[in-house]
């Protein structure tokens, strides 16, 4: 997840350059948690088997592409952020680590939900700005070429960018049950773009990660939220790349 892999190195990210700042949030936004995954593995189950061995395969293999177009778009300075690091707690007690740890939970999620609902209703916003258009509908002419290009005929790249728009500006989710109801579609398509949708570069998900990683580290408050829109855009690509990798063995 966006939030919950970067806990494993939050004594780290002070530390780290900007470009492997970068790298964790592209590699969270071109992933699903395990949490989720079964979710949508049930929702895609109804019209593709194994749906569970390709939702696994998809985020496996969009961490390395996601780490290639992070380091392309946001190059690494200097030497890799490595060694051993002492960590002191600060805990007096247990008990007083259960009262930290509460506080600390509790903080990260009011951030993580504030800013979600801020990003949905900005979306919301917009769409009620342009009506009759919506932004995930003007996403979809834009995207119908990176569809193309991950795979999908160019017949059906329409839908596949339309399904790409609605990835970014909603979420995979609403994403996936559309794809599930798209039976036009070939097998080939329906496949390659459930590795393209496979993964939380989308707005919602940009204000949990924000929300989130502002809080393990608020002194990098200004360039986590300076690279958000990059992380969605890396995501996008790493997760299109690892669809038109797979396009090319089936």
């Amino acid at each position: 997840g966006m939030v919950e892999a970067p806990l494993v190195v939050k004594p780290w990210l002070a530390r780290v350059s900007r470009g492997e700042l970068f790298a964790i949030m592209a590699c969270g936004m071109a992933s699903i948690a395990g949490t989720v995954l079964f979710l949508y593995a049930s929702i895609l189950g109804r019209t593709m088997p194994d749906a569970v061995a390709h939702l696994l395969i998809a985020s496996i293999v969009s961490a390395p592409a996601a780490l290639v177009i992070a380091f392309l778009m946001v190059p690494p300075q200097g030497e890799a952020t490595g060694g051993g690091l002492e960590l002191k707690s600060e805990a007096e007690s247990s008990m007083d680590a259960l009262t930290r740890g509460t506080l600390e939970g509790a903080q990260l999620l009011v951030n993580i939900v504030a800013m979600l609902v801020v990003f949905v209703a900005l979306v919301t916003l917009v769409n009620l700005v342009i009506a009759p258009y919506t932004l995930q509908g003007l996403l979809g002419w834009v995207l119908a070429p990176l569809a193309w290009l991950a795979g999908v005929p160019w017949a059906e790249a329409q839908a596949g960018g339309m399904l790409l728009g609605t990835k970014t500006v909603l979420n995979e989710l609403v994403a996936y049950i559309e794809l599930s109801k798209m039976t036009e579609l070939s097998e080939r398509s329906r496949l390659l773009l459930t590795y393209a949708l496979c993964g939380f570069a989308n707005f919602g998900s940009l204000g949990i990660m924000i929300g989130g990683l502002s809080t393990m580290c608020p002194e990098r408050r200004g360039e986590i939220v300076a690279l958000g829109l990059k992380s969605i855009v890396a995501g996008t690509l790493a997760t299109c790349l690892t669809a038109a990798s797979v396009g090319l063995v089936v």
